[in-house]
């Protein structure tokens, strides 16, 4: 796993240098603008939400002892609520709708390493590739909540709030290298196989994910940057991991 995870991580190396000699930054103009206006109102829906969960979440303690403390905790845990969510929420929308221009972006990188596309590849037009995209991300969203809610709760426990943070990085983490492979993946694969094929390849989408979501702590720059370098590195991956299949 950790090898997987590394050779994840790895695939970034030359993805900007990919990107410029394959001329592919025409086709991120669109997702890097539908990631700012996407990051920019979850951003302020979040902000102005932050304070009122964290007062819902002090009407908990009904004691009078320890209850500013509570408060200040409840405070606290309510903005990384938001933001857990704000970020899952962010991933899944860009993803998903960034999915017919970074299937484009794969193709080239696809066909840049093998010369051309397999013969046996699935063709697909603009709105099948969004549908899928959004198949794929609504999914996946639906998942990462269903598992994130419960670890949430565990800040409320000191100590193991440190390992629950983790837990969450590498969870969201692992989503998002998911969504940036099954560009690739759609193309070679069908819906139920492509969830086979990435959780076979777990490490991989860790990996790519890690990077991911280092990016979205850059402010500005992380949220402009972070399909070109996580979708072009994916790509790169994904296609050796299917070479290396049809190999066998």
């Amino acid at each position: 796993m950790i090898k997987n995870i590394l050779s994840g991580i790895g695939a970034y190396a030359g993805a900007f240098s990919l990107i410029s000699k394959l001329k592919l930054w025409s086709y991120f103009v669109i997702p890097i603008i539908i990631s700012i206006v996407t990051a920019a109102v979850i951003g302020f829906t979040a902000y102005g939400l932050s304070d009122n969960i964290g007062q819902f979440l002090a009407q908990i303690w009904v004691w009078d002892w320890g209850k500013e403390t509570f408060t200040t905790i409840s405070s606290v845990i309510g903005g990384i609520f938001v933001l857990v969510i704000g970020l899952i929420l962010y991933k899944h929308i860009i993803l998903a709708l960034s999915a017919p221009f970074m299937s484009t972006v794969s193709e080239k990188i696809e066909i840049h390493i093998n010369g051309d596309l397999k013969h046996n590849h699935i063709q697909t037009t603009f709105q099948q590739q969004l549908i899928r995209g959004i198949r794929i991300n609504f999914r996946n969203l639906g998942k990462e909540l269903l598992i994130t809610m419960p670890i949430l709760l565990l800040k409320f426990i000191p100590l193991v709030n440190i390992f629950s943070t983790i837990l969450l990085f590498l969870i969201q983490a692992y989503y998002a290298g998911f969504g940036n492979m099954d560009y690739t993946l759609e193309r070679h694969l069908n819906y139920k196989d492509s969830l086979h094929f990435v959780s076979k390849n777990k490490g991989i989408s860790i990996g790519n994910g890690i990077v991911f979501m280092l990016c979205l702590l850059i402010p500005v720059i992380g949220i402009i940057i972070v399909l070109p370098l996580s979708v072009t590195a994916a790509s790169v991956k994904t296609v050796d991991l299917l070479n290396r299949e049809n190999e066998r």
